[in-house]
């Protein structure tokens, strides 16, 4: 790690449109993790079981799956700021919705999954045109720091959102945590139809294509054939499958084998935050041009090595110790698969390379949630988890292997 390197990386800030940027999308996700936070919780205390949570992760990021390639082509061939304006907007109604539900006292679980559902296909249709913003506000030397930056500020949500969130749920309930959410999507909407002008599409060579299957199926497959990406999201889907299930059902583990309550909970995922955030940290003291591949092997085998230990946890110090870790391990080995993906790919396709980013991340947690749900009601929630993390070391380590020796093959 760098000082120069790290000192260099912090000048990006400086500059008026990245740091409005940042600020916007700290507030947005402070929002969004106040409300991830909530929700499991308000979820069990109406009654749900793990199953359920489980449905109700993969309701989130299940349409993923069928959206978010259509998503990035909406990402290189139309009006981002439209797409975002549209998209966001009505995702925002989702959180008020819940408040309102909270406030009659009408909510039920299904009502809850149904919200989570649109928050998805919203998230799928548009999010690629979200991430293809760093991309588009930098220079491409400038790439693999402005990402490392907007790690470093989702990873601080993550400890600001579950604090933020235990707080207002200890004093004004759950519908408290459900109101910031939905405040915070203003400041993130405003900023972003500032920074993408009116109009500007996300490739000229696109502008008045439009959308078909045919060229969508194309630009996936010119994308696959590169060795480098088809490992580097083979690496994030594993992750995304066996280890991402480990904050879904983090209250469960919290509540069933600790007997711990809502500001333990809190903690933890509040501790994964605080990881994460040493990760981006630690990504902004590498040179840009260091490349990212053994980075994201090595520490997408230690986030599997973190799930086995955090199943056979027996306290909630030693589970908050060990999110801290999974947080560290995640933000270095995805944001190092993203780097890579986003500055290999070509300017006309770079959104299109960041919907399969979504798509397998995403996705991966989506049927990760639901199979690891289903595990948790056959075997319990430790054998679950733990099987997991063996599943995800075995994974990884193959995928290491072929990545490397495409990499001595000169691939």
């Amino acid at each position: 790690m760098s000082a120069a390197a790290f000192h260099a990386s912090l000048q990006l800030l400086r500059t008026r449109r990245f740091s409005m940027f940042w600020f916007a999308s700290l507030l947005s996700n402070i929002g969004t993790w106040a409300q991830q936070l909530a929700q499991p919780w308000l979820l069990l205390s109406l009654g749900a079981s793990p199953f359920v949570l489980g449905v109700d992760a993969f309701a989130l990021a299940a349409p993923v799956f069928l959206l978010t390639l259509v998503g990035g082509a909406l990402a290189d061939a139309s009006d981002r700021r439209s797409t975002i304006l549209k998209f966001q907007s009505l995702q925002m109604l989702c959180p008020i919705v819940i408040v309102l539900l909270l406030w009659f006292h009408a909510a039920q679980p299904w009502m809850v999954i149904a919200l989570s559902l649109v928050v998805g296909i919203t998230d799928g249709l548009s999010m690629p045109s979200f991430q293809s913003i760093v991309p588009s506000i930098v220079d491409k030397a400038q790439i693999p720091t402005g990402l490392a930056l907007n790690s470093t500020q989702f990873n601080l949500s993550r400890i600001l959102g579950p604090a933020l969130a235990g707080v207002l749920m200890g004093s004004v309930g759950a519908a408290g945590a459900f109101g910031v959410s939905a405040l915070s999507y203003v400041p993130f909407i405003l900023v972003a139809l500032w920074v993408l002008p009116r109009g500007t599409p996300g490739s000229k060579s696109l502008q008045g294509i439009g959308f078909t299957w045919a060229r969508l199926q194309a630009n996936v497959h010119e994308i696959l054939a590169q060795p480098v990406l088809l490992s580097a999201l083979t690496t994030v889907l594993i992750s995304g499958l066996f280890c991402a299930p480990l904050v879904v059902f983090c209250p469960v583990l919290v509540q069933q084998t600790m007997h711990g309550d809502v500001s333990n909970f809190s903690l933890a995922v509040g501790a994964f935050g605080m990881g994460g955030l040493l990760g981006a940290i630690s990504l902004l003291g590498l040179d840009a041009r260091r490349n990212r591949r053994a980075i994201t092997s090595v520490f997408a085998l230690g986030y599997g090595l973190v799930v086995v230990l955090a199943s056979q946890a027996t306290s909630v110090w030693g589970l908050t110790l060990l999110f801290a870790c999974a947080g560290y391990a995640m933000t270095l080995s995805n944001t190092s698969a993203n780097t890579l993906l986003q500055s290999a790919s070509a300017s006309a396709m770079r959104g299109q390379t960041v919907s399969l980013f979504m798509l397998v991340m995403r996705g991966g947690m989506a049927l990760g949630g639901l199979l690891t749900g289903v595990s948790i009601g056959l075997l319990g929630v430790r054998e679950a988890l733990l099987l997991n993390g063996l599943l995800a070391l075995t994974c990884q380590a193959l995928v290491a292997v072929y990545w490397a020796r495409r990499a001595h093959d000169g691939l």
